[in-house]
């Protein structure tokens, strides 16, 4: 009898282990027991952290490192996935609630970092390595992170916006190039055929180097049939707009928290608006017509040379690629500067791990929050789709190189809470200027807005 019962204690033993140890979907993660007081010896003298995040694309990517961190540090890394859009809400709420398990690190958007170290749910962080640094970041990204000096979170993955292009199409435009030069050489007919464009607005694989070479392309291009546009973008996303803008609109410099760097109001923002106006006039793109989803598919379709894309859009290729639905090669660019004096920056969002400064483990934290950013970084956009903010990441993909040298020379968010609403303000002012409105009075009226929520020093 005594046998018989310790045979079914060591059973129940074994299988508490395994359902600890191994999830219902068979990965190998590991389950925080329903009631803390009844974890086993085995569990509880391993130190635990718990890390919250809101993308499911992230999964596989941070339960494989939570796993092999664990096992290298002897110690336990809890995986929180919380759908959530108010992530930093709940990490409060979780914090402030005994009854709760406070998560020690979480995901984060750069631009909500100020809120999150004004009220203690960021900390400084120990960067133990050093390798927080240019040599393994861009600046970028180090840049996002930052608030007044000090490096507030682990820079992670990052989102921005490209120029896409359809290769096929840009061969059949310099072949038609070559055989006008051919034959203007000939004396048949003028050799710049439209006249009047800079010489080196279109670089010698034929994608553009300005908003000029963007229309002289379309200008000169002798499209085949089922192309319906040579560009178009979401003009109602502030997202795919801001390249237009974004190296002299500066709100909070650099890092994004420097209430008194603000420059809206000047002649270069004039000009670019002006251009962006004009580019309204060339390509007749209908806002409501216009949304990322229909514009994508498009050029999926072969109906557009040129579209503007995030960082997902490699990821959507490749698969419309295997499933049939995608025919054409495709490549990415840097977006066109302005003009030949003008240059473009587009916007960047830096996601990012913070490390909550109510956490009992922050030196932990720390150490997984530095593993889980740096190792395996090449595996990161194939197991999520997310661009990762470390330069090895790319090293050896030609699209990825690409997208990281847009992201170098992006500028972030900005991080001041008294401006959560400058994206909404700058789509409306550039729904505006689409529409034909005059600029100089938008911009007077958007710098006097801002300048009332960020107050005075």
């Amino acid at each position: 009898m005594h046998s018989q019962r310790r045979l079914i204690s060591v059973l129940l033993t074994v299988i508490m282990v395994a359902l600890i140890i191994y999830g219902s979907n068979g990965k190998l993660t590991v389950k925080e027991p329903e009631n803390p007081e009844e974890e086993t010896t085995w569990t509880s003298q391993k130190e635990t952290i718990y890390v919250w995040y809101s993308d499911p694309d992230l999964e596989s990517y941070v339960s494989s490192a939570a796993v092999s961190f664990g096992e290298t540090e002897g110690v336990r890394v809890i995986p929180v996935l919380k759908t959530t859009s108010t992530l930093l809400q709940d990490v409060y709420e979780a914090t402030m609630d005994p009854e709760q398990k406070t998560p020690d690190a979480y995901v984060i958007n750069n631009d909500e970092l100020e809120q999150a170290y004004l009220s203690g749910l960021a900390t400084e962080i120990q960067n133990k390595s050093g390798m927080i640094n240019e040599a393994w970041y861009p600046l970028t990204a180090l840049s996002a992170v930052t608030y007044h000096m000090k490096m507030v979170a682990y820079p992670f993955y990052y989102e921005t916006s490209i120029l896409v292009y359809n290769k096929d199409y840009i061969e059949m435009w310099l072949r038609q190039q070559a055989d006008r030069a051919a034959l203007a050489a000939e004396g048949y007919e003028e050799e710049n055929e439209g006249g009047g464009w800079s010489e080196n607005c279109v670089g010698e694989d034929g994608v553009p180097l300005t908003v000029e070479g963007l229309l002289k392309f379309a200008d000169t291009f002798d499209a085949p049939e089922g192309v319906d546009g040579v560009m178009k973008w979401d003009v109602s996303d502030i997202f795919y707009n801001y390249w237009i803008v974004g190296n002299y609109l500066i709100v909070g410099g650099e890092c994004g928290d420097d209430n008194l760097n603000v420059d809206i109001y000047n002649n270069e923002t004039v000009d670019c608006l002006k251009t962006y106006q004009e580019l309204s006039q060339f390509f007749f793109i209908e806002p409501e017509n216009s949304d990322s989803e229909t514009v994508l598919q498009d050029f999926m379709e072969g109906r557009l040379v040129f579209t503007i894309g995030t960082t997902d859009v490699v990821k959507k290729l490749e698969q419309a690629k295997q499933e049939g639905i995608f025919v054409y090669d495709y490549g990415v660019a840097k977006l066109p500067d302005v003009s030949d004096t003008l240059k473009s920056r587009t916007l960047s969002v830096t996601n990012a791990l913070a490390i909550n400064g109510f956490s009992e483990h922050k030196d932990l934290a720390n150490r997984f929050a530095e593993y889980l950013t740096r190792s395996n970084t090449p595996d990161f956009y194939s197991k999520s789709g997310k661009m990762a903010t470390a330069l090895q990441a790319c090293r050896g993909d030609e699209l990825l190189t690409t997208f990281m040298e847009q992201y170098a020379a992006s500028i972030s968010l900005p991080k001041m809470m008294e401006i959560g609403n400058l994206w909404l303000q700058l789509e409306a002012l550039f729904a505006k200027v689409w529409d034909g409105e005059e600029i100089l009075p938008l911009l007077q009226e958007l710098e006097a807005q801002i300048s009332t929520q960020i107050g005075e020093e």
